[in-house]
């Protein structure tokens, strides 16, 4: 108990951000649409977010060992800040492309600094209980941020105002921290030829599940919206499919530690195919009935994220998580950009339900991916196996830091110092 006091202000920080970050999420497609935005200028707003968010996750360890944490931090939030107030001042696709570029950029780079003080805090013993009370405060706060567009209109600046005062409230609690500047950043390290020779599933997987998470995080609610739905009940809809993400992880891991990783990865694909093929000609003939199915189909999408990190970690060799989850990450990241762009150039050309086209294409093609790799390598003995650890629902908010975080890492394992962005050396 004494230690989740003493780390409070940091969660709270956490809290803040995720808080912002998850009404500015849902609130940037609603306007967009109510100002006369296309699904493809939506899309890559989506795009935006993920290469944005990509890049602070490799960069802003340069900068931090520049300046410190706490002024990178600092600045971070007060420019996620303005960034939000300029969506209101420049209601305009390509400004708002741009503005959400730098907005992931800066949500990536404070939730490293927060993270990397909580790393700080976390000895081996209690590391484990730090990342799971961080992980239920993070997906709390996103939730409730999107729930806040229930309570008003998102057609005028209240939201955006809000937003950015909750932005600088982020800031706060680590300004006024007395704690002693955390070690370097962790940052994402790439070594393709190690995680394909590890699991080559992982790395498809993982690249798909960017591609249909990417896709449904950016464009759900444009997709409600199209089909006639109210604010209210997208707020619902979206946040219902994360907290489902969240709960049904809880089941799929226990399954997972007990059976092959790659079966339990098969049924949530051909679960989450299932649903997304109802949603794509069922969708809009009943609002409860599509709440019913996105809330089915984000507890499906949003739990094999983690289901990949475990399967590629139980083939790594001793103290290579951390290399291992961050190149994943990275790949992840690559599918949530290229995901809402397919999806948009889809349903422009097709019909809103073409959203669930994508998603259910890319299931499909893990499916047949899955299942040949059954048949060439045998499933790892349960004794072998790493524990399952649950992550963000979404996993669109990871970072190397919070892959550190993870009570499966070795915080030995490399120096960050010592690490380069992207290490293509084959070890």
């Amino acid at each position: 108990m004494s230690t989740v006091i003493s780390i409070a202000a940091l969660l709270a920080g956490s809290a803040l951000l995720l808080l912002a970050g998850g009404l500015h999420g849902l609130l940037l497609p609603v306007r967009g649409l109510a100002e006369g935005f296309t699904d493809g200028d939506l899309g890559m707003l989506g795009a935006g977010w993920a290469l944005g968010y990509m890049a602070g996750c490799i960069t802003v360890p340069v900068i931090v060992k520049r300046v410190g944490h706490i002024r990178t931090f600092g600045a971070l939030s007060s420019l996620g800040a303005i960034t939000m107030l300029l969506n209101l001042l420049f209601i305009e696709p390509i400004t708002w492309i741009v503005l959400r570029a730098i907005s992931g950029f800066c949500f990536a780079g404070a939730a490293m600094i927060v993270e990397s003080w909580l790393n700080e805090r976390a000895s081996n013993e209690i590391r484990g209980r730090i990342f799971g009370i961080y992980t239920m405060i993070n997906l709390g706060a996103t939730t409730a941020g999107q729930m806040l567009l229930t309570v008003g209109n998102p057609n005028g600046f209240v939201f955006f105002v809000v937003g950015s005062i909750i932005y600088s409230l982020a800031l706060l609690p680590t300004a006024l921290s007395t704690a002693a500047s955390p070690t370097p950043l962790t940052q994402a390290r790439l070594d393709p030829k190690l995680l394909w020779r590890n699991s080559p599933i992982a790395v498809v997987a993982v690249f798909l599940v960017g591609i249909s998470n990417g896709a449904f995080g950016t464009l759900g609610a444009v997709y409600g919206r199209r089909i006639g739905m109210e604010v209210s009940n997208i707020a619902v809809m979206m946040s219902l499919a994360l907290l489902a993400g969240a709960l049904i992880q809880i089941p799929v891991g226990y399954l997972s530690d007990r059976m092959d990783r790659r079966k339990v990865l098969v049924a949530m694909a051909i679960m989450a195919m299932g649903f997304g093929t109802s949603l794509s000609f069922f969708g809009g003939v009943n609002p409860v009935l599509t709440i019913a199915l996105i809330t089915l189909f984000g507890g499906t999408v949003y739990s094999m994220y983690p289901v990949i990190v475990a399967h590629a970690s139980d083939h790594a060799d001793p103290g290579d998580f951390l290399k291992t989850s961050g190149g994943l990450l990275l790949i992840f990241g690559t599918g949530t950009m290229a995901g809402p762009l397919l999806a948009a150039a889809l349903m422009t050309a097709t019909h809103p339900g073409a959203l669930f086209q994508v998603t259910a294409s890319a299931h499909l093609l893990m499916i047949l991916f899955a299942i040949w790799r059954i048949y060439q390598r045998a499933p790892m003995d349960t004794e072998d196996k790493t524990d399952f650890v649950p992550v963000i629902a979404t996993g669109r908010y990871s970072t190397p830091e919070s892959v550190a975080l993870d009570p499966r890492s070795e915080p030995e394992e490399f120096e960050a110092d010592d690490v380069s962005p992207l290490d293509k050396t084959d070890d």
